[in-house]
Parts: structure tokens; sequence; C-alpha cells
């Protein structure tokens, strides 16, 4: 399966789980729990108070090379905003992806996702960990991030 038809698929729809694909068209499902939806809030409340101008993304749908990975949140520029708004998935990733682990998520995995988001044109990439956000930029772990350096290192639910 490809993205476009996995979104259009009326048996996917409404599913309680976040869906991505790798690289073989599989589907991957996650469940995903009460914290881990109130850290996604948190960090899109914070990103959109402190920028005011570009979009943040809820549960962003990116193409890479391994399938088609689902950012828990992402910040996207007016600029690049423009290429992507109307695609099923993004063909570049949006400056800032940030993933929320989960019980199920591996440090290989996440690894994965920082690197496959950074080679789809990420800036940064943020996972957050119980709370404590760590940021990358495309080449190694930073202390802040360069292009909110006012965000918090932890959230607090």
């Amino acid at each position: 399966m490809n993205w476009q038809q996995v979104s259009e698929h009326p048996s996917l729809q409404n599913l309680p789980f976040k869906i991505e694909l790798n690289e073989r068209g599989q589907i991957l499902m996650s469940p995903a729990k009460v914290a881990h939806s109130a850290y996604q809030g948190e960090i899109e409340y914070f990103l959109r108070s402190i920028l005011k101008k570009g979009k943040t993304l809820p549960e962003c749908a990116i193409w890479t090379r391994k399938g088609t990975k689902v950012a828990d949140v992402a910040w996207v520029s007016q600029q690049r905003f423009s290429t992507i708004k109307h695609e099923t998935e993004c063909s570049i990733a949006p400056e800032i992806c940030i993933e929320v682990c989960s019980d199920s998520n591996t440090n290989e995995e996440m690894e994965e996702k920082r690197q496959l988001y950074v080679e789809q044109g990420a800036k940064e990439v943020w996972i957050c960990e119980n709370g404590h956000i760590n940021f990358y930029n495309a080449q190694q772990k930073i202390e802040k991030s360069a292009l909110v350096p006012e965000f918090p290192n932890r959230i607090d639910i």
C-alpha cells in the first residue's frame, strides 16, 4: 500500500492507533496512551505560543525512503507549508519534527526516524521521553533548539 491508499481506505478510518508504513508498504500501528497525547498537546501549544509564523502539525505524515513516518508534532514555516499543504504526505519534512516516545519505541527506532526526517529536510528533530526533550540538528544532539531557543527542555503534564 501507499500512503494515499491508507489515508483513503474506509476500514482504516478512525482507528485508535497511530498508523505508519514501512519500506515494503506494510502498515505499522502503535497504540497511544493518554500521557502521550498530553505531551503532544503541550508541545504543540508551546510551539504555537512561541512561533507566531508558520504552522504546527499534529500527526504529520512524512514520506521517507523507509515508508511513511508520522511525526507526533511538527512545525513548518509558511514558505515550506505552501509547498506541502496539498500533499497527502509531506514530500519534504517540516523544519522541526518531534517524536514523543511510547513504551513500545526503541532507541534504534527513534534514531532511525531522526535520520529519516533529516534526510527529508528537517532542520531539527526533537525526542520527548517522559517529558524531557532532547534536541538534535542534522549532525548531533544539541543543548537547546537553535530554531526555538526558548523552548523548555522539560514539559510537565
